[in-house]
C-alpha cells in the first residue's frame, strides 16, 4: 500500500507556515464563503485576504523599503557570494528580508563574513549556521 503513495505537490520553499486564531463567528463566515464557492478552502480565503491587504498598503511598503534601504524578496547567499561581498566592502550587513544560506556556507564563514542580519520573514539556514549567527540576528 505504501508504494502507491506519492507526493502530489512538492513542498514550496518560498513559503512559511503560520498559525492564527480566528473567532468562531469569523470562521463561520469564512466557511460559508468556502461552501458558497467564493474560495476553494480556508487557506485560499486567508491567502487572498493577506494579498489584498499587502496590495492595499503597497505604497507604504515601497516608501518604507526605500527609506530603510531594504531589499524585497528572498535572498540567497552562497560561499562565493559572501566572499565577494567581503572583498568589496568588508563584513556584510544583509538587509531585512527572507534569506537563505546555501549548504556551502559554513558556520565559520558565516561568523567571519556577516556582522549582523535583520530578518523580516524567515531565515533559512542550517541549524549550525543559525546558531553561529544567533547573537548577530535581530
Amino acid at each position: 500500500m505504501a508504494e502507491n503513495i506519492h507526493q502530489l505537490r512538492p513542498k514550496s520553499s518560498d513559503s512559511e507556515k503560520i498559525t492564527i486564531n480566528v473567532g468562531y463567528v469569523d470562521l463561520g463566515h469564512i466557511d460559508l464563503m468556502v461552501q458558497e464557492g467564493f474560495y476553494s478552502n480556508r487557506t485560499d480565503f486567508i491567502r487572498t485576504a493577506i494579498r489584498n491587504q499587502l496590495e492595499r498598503h503597497a505604497d507604504v511598503v515601497k516608501q518604507s523599503t526605500v527609506r530603510k534601504r531594504l531589499d524585497l524578496g528572498l535572498r540567497h547567499y552562497s560561499e562565493k557570494t559572501l566572499k565577494r561581498c567581503v572583498r568589496r566592502r568588508g563584513a556584510a550587513h544583509p538587509g531585512a528580508w527572507p534569506r537563505q544560506y546555501r549548504p556551502d556556507v559554513t558556520p565559520e564563514l558565516a561568523r567571519a563574513t556577516i556582522a549582523s542580519v535583520a530578518v523580516l520573514g524567515a531565515l533559512h539556514a542550517s541549524p549550525t549556521v543559525k546558531a553561529a549567527l544567533a547573537d548577530r540576528t535581530r
